[in-house]
């Protein structure tokens, strides 16, 4: 049997029956839809959150007290591990290819300035917090780099502070009270927005040393490097590493680098974007038993037809591709429509929910093809190998 003549006879087996094979399409279709909808959520939340850590910079290396592999011993609470101090944070600026270095000390405490009050974040850090976090300054300037034990009492505001307690006027110079302490201010941060639900405006930058005094610390929460562009982030942690051990006597500390951090929340993420497209992925076992459905009762109702092309000198393979040709191209043309759809509601959902991220990459939209294919193909062996295996005679008789 000539090609066009096998394609001719697929077309019109599925058109024959147009109401039936819609509903097949459809089954394929809503699967597909589902798969490349939640899968596009997924990827745009994943690219969101890798996004949100990559505004800090690309290369930067933290350093956490007590050896674990998840983070420091949390802020406030008691601890066997010896703390990180500011001299081990000065030390580290020595060290190759390191560009800038701070301390980290974090609070929450009452901000009092121009007759207003209110609760706000609170960090201690040094006046190279400004490179390692790749933060601007809207107006005056930074914390001037003091020596730790000398620093000056300056705090720079972040924008919705500056906005809340002092409105449009200019805050520069002025008294600010932070817990029991006073502090003059010399800056105004640019806005940066939310990190992860974290208000990144809604804080205040103070000197370490007076972070210690402010929370009654003796050690800092964390140290954070920035290194520099394309410094082998690896071979730093293991001097850093070095290095502290010969400080310290003994590894009681964690050194997490951005990049294993990174790949750490990208293996979680790509795990999850898996997981939804998986429960997606029902809708397409669904739309798979309505071939395996249809095809059979196609074979059913078309078995004196098989009859007479057998008896006529069609090979058995040649009915074996022609349901299988029809089940492949009812799979791919609901995967089409399936696509088109998925497509159209992420962007219709990215246009009605601006903060939701949305992202459809091209690998997704041929694996789904591919997948849609490949169902049609399984689901239509079956009914195909009982087509082929049809007794020509007794096929002619069933007519």
């Amino acid at each position: 049997m000539l090609l066009a003549d096998s394609l001719s006879l697929a077309v019109r087996a599925v058109t024959a029956q147009r109401l039936r094979s819609f509903l097949t399409l459809l089954g394929i279709a809503v699967g597909i839809a589902s798969v490349i909808l939640l899968t596009s959520i997924g990827e745009g939340i994943h690219r969101f959150v890798l996004g949100e850590f990559s505004q800090f910079g690309t290369n930067n290396v933290s350093v956490l007290p007590g050896k674990t592999k998840t983070g420091g011993a949390p802020s406030g609470l008691p601890s066997s591990a010896r703390p990180l101090t500011l001299e081990d944070a000065k030390s580290l600026e020595r060290l190759p290819h390191v560009i800038a270095v701070t301390p980290n000390i974090r609070g929450n405490a009452e901000v009092e300035g121009n007759g207003r009050t209110r609760r706000t974040l609170v960090y201690g850090v040094t006046s190279q917090s400004q490179k390692v976090f790749k933060s601007t300054v809207r107006s005056g300037q930074f914390l001037p780099p003091d020596d730790a034990g000398s620093a000056r009492a300056f705090v720079v505001l972040g924008a919705k502070v500056k906005d809340e307690l002092f409105g449009a006027d200019s805050p520069l110079g002025q008294r600010l009270r932070i817990g029991g302490l006073h502090f003059r201010i010399v800056g105004v941060m640019e806005p940066k927005g939310q990190f992860l639900g974290i208000d990144l405006d809604d804080t205040v930058f103070i000197p370490a040393a007076r972070g210690q005094e402010l929370f009654t610390r003796e050690g800092v929460d964390e140290i954070n490097l920035a290194l520099e562009d394309g410094a082998p982030a690896t071979t730093v942690a293991a001097a850093l590493k070095k290095h502290l051990i010969e400080r310290h006597g003994r590894e009681d500390f964690t050194v997490v680098t951005q990049e294993e951090m990174m790949s750490t929340l990208s293996n979680i993420l790509n795990v999850l974007t898996l997981a939804v497209g998986a429960l997606g992925g029902i809708s397409l076992l669904v739309g798979g038993v309505g071939i395996v459905t249809i095809m059979t009762i196609a074979v059913s109702e078309r078995t004196g037809e098989i009859g007479l092309l057998v008896a006529l000198g069609a090979r058995r393979r040649t009915i074996l591709g022609l349901f299988l040709g029809e089940a492949i191209a009812l799979s791919a043309l609901g995967g089409l429509m399936g696509l088109l759809l998925g497509i159209g509601l992420a962007q219709l959902i990215h246009l009605l929910l601006p903060a939701l991220p949305v992202h459809t990459p091209l690998s997704f939209v041929l694996m789904a093809e591919g997948l849609a294919i490949a169902i049609g193909l399984a689901a239509g062996v079956l009914p195909a190998r009982r087509a082929a295996g049809l007794d020509p005679i007794a096929a002619l008789r069933a007519e």
